[in-house]
C-alpha cells in the first residue's frame, strides 16, 4: 500500500511539474510570468533538464551566503589560511535585521569554520558579517589596499566570483541576503555547481545538526544548530541551503547524489559517469514540495537522455556552463 501511495504521488508531482515547466531548453519557460522561478541541472553534464522563469531576476535571500562560503573557502586554499582561525564578532552585527542564531555580540571570537557551519546550516547573518569583515581585512592587507570597507571588500569578491562563473544577472549588496541581492534561478545553478565542486563546503552542507561554540570574554558557549535544509538525507540529498525573507519568499537549492554509471568499452576499459543533479527553487510556498518534484522530474529527463538519445522525444536541452576555476 505504501509503494502505491509513493507512486501515485510521484506522478502527480511529475504532472503537476510538467504543467508548468516550460520544454526542456526553455530560457524561463519564455517571458517572466512573475511568482515562482526555478530548474533542475544535471551538474556534471550541465544538461538543464527542467526550468521555469530561468533568468527572470529575483531576490535570493541567504541563498547568498553559499556565494560568502565560496569565497571564504577559496580565498583558505588560495592563500594556505586555516578555517581555525578566530575571528572577532564586528560592531555593526547589531542591529542587522538577519538570522543570529547563537546570539553573537560584538566582541565574541569565533572559529571561521564553526561561522561558516552557521551559515550554512542556520543562514546565519551574523556569522556571514563577520567572515566577511575578518576576510575582507586579510584581502586587504594581502593587496596593500587602503580605503573601503572590509565588508565591501570582501562582498566585491563575491561580485567577482558571480563574473567569473558566468553569473551575468547575479548582484551582492552584502554577505547575508537580508535585502539587496538579486539573481536568478540560472545563476543560482552555477552557483551551486561549482559550490559542490568543494569536498569541505559539500561536507557542511550535509550535516543536519552540529555543536557549535565561540568565546565570550574569554569564556566558552556551546550551541547547536540544526540545518534549516530539511531535504538533507532524503533521495540522495546532501546539500545545498535553504533561505527566506519577505521580499524573496522562501528559496531552496538542493544537490542530490546517485551512484556514478559504469560502462563497459570495446578496450576493456571502463568509463565512469559520475551523476549529480542539483534543484533551484526561488519565491515557492512550496519550497520542498517543489525541489523534490523538480529532483524527481530531473532525474527521469537526465536517465531517459542518457539512455534512449534522441529516441527519448525530449527536446535538446541548453547547456549550464560553469568554469573550473584555478
Amino acid at each position: 500500500m505504501k509503494e502505491t501511495f509513493s507512486t501515485i504521488v510521484s506522478g502527480f508531482l511529475l504532472l503537476f511539474l510538467a504543467s508548468c515547466s516550460g520544454p526542456v531548453g526553455s530560457l524561463g519557460g519564455g517571458q517572466d510570468s512573475g511568482g515562482e522561478a526555478f530548474l533542475a541541472v544535471e551538474a556534471h553534464s550541465g544538461q538543464i533538464l527542467t526550468s521555469h522563469n530561468l533568468n527572470a531576476s529575483r531576490p535570493v535571500a541567504s541563498l547568498s551566503q553559499v556565494a560568502t562560503a565560496v569565497v571564504t573557502f577559496d580565498w583558505a586554499t588560495a592563500t594556505g589560511n586555516s578555517l581555525a582561525q578566530q575571528a572577532i564578532v564586528p560592531p555593526d552585527v547589531v542591529g542587522m535585521t538577519g538570522a543570529n542564531p547563537m546570539g553573537l555580540q560584538p566582541g565574541d571570537q569565533i572559529a571561521l569554520r564553526d561561522a561558516l557551519y552557521s551559515i550554512l546550516m542556520g543562514s546565519d547573518s551574523a556569522s556571514a558579517q563577520t567572515i566577511a569583515a575578518f576576510v575582507g581585512f586579510q584581502v586587504q592587507q594581502r593587496r596593500g589596499q587602503g580605503g573601503g570597507t572590509v565588508v565591501g571588500t570582501f562582498v566585491g569578491e563575491m561580485n567577482m566570483l558571480a563574473r567569473a562563473l558566468g553569473m551575468s544577472r547575479t548582484r551582492f549588496d552584502n554577505p547575508h541576503g537580508d535585502s539587496g541581492n538579486f539573481s536568478t534561478a540560472s545563476d543560482m545553478g552555477k552557483l551551486a555547481i561549482y559550490a559542490m565542486r568543494h569536498p569541505g563546503l559539500a561536507f557542511y552542507t550535509k550535516q543536519k545538526v552540529r555543536q557549535l561554540g565561540f568565546l565570550r570574554a574569554g569564556q566558552a558557549v556551546s550551541f547547536r544548530v540544526s540545518n534549516t535544509n530539511q531535504l538533507v538525507g532524503k533521495q540522495g540529498i546532501n546539500g545545498l541551503k535553504a533561505g527566506y525573507t519577505l521580499q524573496a519568499g522562501p528559496c531552496l537549492m538542493i544537490s542530490a547524489e546517485r551512484k556514478p554509471t559504469v560502462e563497459k568499452l570495446a578496450d576493456g576499459k571502463a568509463k565512469i559517469t559520475p551523476r549529480r543533479m542539483i534543484a533551484v527553487v526561488l519565491n515557492s510556498s512550496q519550497r520542498e514540495a517543489r525541489a523534490l518534484g523538480l529532483l524527481e522530474l530531473g532525474w527521469n529527463r537526465y536517465e531517459q537522455l542518457r539512455e534512449l538519445g534522441p529516441a527519448a522525444g525530449i527536446q535538446p536541452q541548453e547547456i549550464l556552463s560553469v568554469p573550473r576555476l584555478q
